[in-house]
């Protein structure tokens, strides 16, 4: 808005308000050189504003929050929303970290994402708070095609493997990411579940732990799984009788125990018939189907596409996804 021929902002903001507004354009040249920075687009950027400690700064601001809280409001709860820069391209991590990973910048803020965790994690013990507070730790998406292309060739490292896609696909490489949850006294440590979840279920559950009643016409598509967490739902009982999932292109998938159906061809969102895509492309099994079903306890890497032969399977998921999209909301009314 303030730069019409920039499409990109560097500067702090406090609530609604910029205290110190950018002056100038971006000087790009002193920046490190590497694939993973081509993300850092022109743009005013303030003088306060450094691209190599973005997170850092933010740490130091987190923990001051958390630190001011429990001094003042020992009794209160409090929410933290921490959103690092790591490891979104571009990626520059500060220079102590620079090099640690021996698996290049992006590596390097894979390592400066760690420190961060462990430094959030460290503030809560030493301020007493830590068998109060649940901590969820995860991903909006999968992994970004520059990232996952580079780190193939370069260092013999795939964060989407063994799924097939990759950010903005909704292939399981596009959005199947780990969630890591700690809340000391309430879920057992080292412990893990193979339910699936969605991140729309956050609400239902952080509402749930902390005994507030959603309204019916609040977070349409959240499920509670603080039972997952807590241990106290049956192994062989999915949380989500079913989940939904959507690209960048707005395009819909449903998966239901095993069995996923897209309701498209093709990824949904990236372009793989682009040449610098087109080579970790996976042939299409059945390029006259209008869509997708894979059977992901047979086929976690989606590469048999089973729509012509599973029809009774296809109309079900198809309904139950129509159905949804009818009602405006995947969740039961509450």
């Amino acid at each position: 808005v303030c730069c019409p021929t920039t499409d990109w902002l560097y500067a702090w903001m406090e609530g609604d308000r910029i205290p110190k507004p950018p002056t100038k354009v971006i000087d790009r040249g002193p920046l490190p050189k590497h694939p993973y920075s081509h993300d850092n687009r022109p743009g005013m950027i303030a003088s306060d504003f450094d691209v190599e400690t973005v997170d850092l700064v933010l740490l130091k601001r987190s923990q001051r929050f958390l630190k001011e809280h429990v001094q003042s409001k020992p009794d209160q709860p409090f929410f933290l929303y921490h959103a690092t820069q790591a490891v979104h391209l571009p990626s520059f991590a500060a220079k102590q970290f620079q090099g640690k990973s021996g698996a290049g910048p992006h590596g390097d803020f894979i390592v400066e994402l760690d420190f961060v965790v462990g430094e959030l994690l460290k503030t809560l013990d030493e301020l007493g708070v830590a068998d109060k507070t649940l901590v969820l730790l995860t991903s909006d998406n999968g992994p970004e095609t520059t990232s996952v292309i580079h780190m193939r060739l370069d260092h013999q490292h795939d964060g989407a493997r063994p799924w097939r896609g990759m950010k903005r696909d909704n292939w399981e490489g596009g959005h199947r990411v780990p969630l890591i949850a700690r809340w000391p006294g309430k879920i057992a440590a080292g412990k893990t579940s193979a339910q699936t979840i969605c991140l729309t279920d956050v609400m239902a559950t952080v509402g749930a732990a902390t005994g507030s009643q959603l309204p019916n016409d609040a977070a349409e598509d959240s499920i509670n799984f603080l039972p997952v967490l807590l241990g106290t739902q049956p192994v062989d009982q999915p949380i989500r009788e079913f989940t939904l999932h959507q690209t960048i292109s707005l395009a819909l998938a449903i998966r239901r125990g095993p069995w996923k159906y897209l309701d498209h061809q093709g990824s949904g969102g990236n372009n793989y018939d682009n040449p610098t895509m087109k080579r970790w492309a996976i042939p299409n099994a059945a390029p006259d189907a209008p869509g997708q079903l894979y059977n992901l306890a047979d086929d976690p890497g989606e590469t048999n596409n089973l729509y012509l032969k599973h029809p009774e399977i296809v109309r079900e998921l198809k309904s139950q996804l129509d159905a949804c999209k009818a009602a405006g909301r995947s969740a039961p009314q509450r």
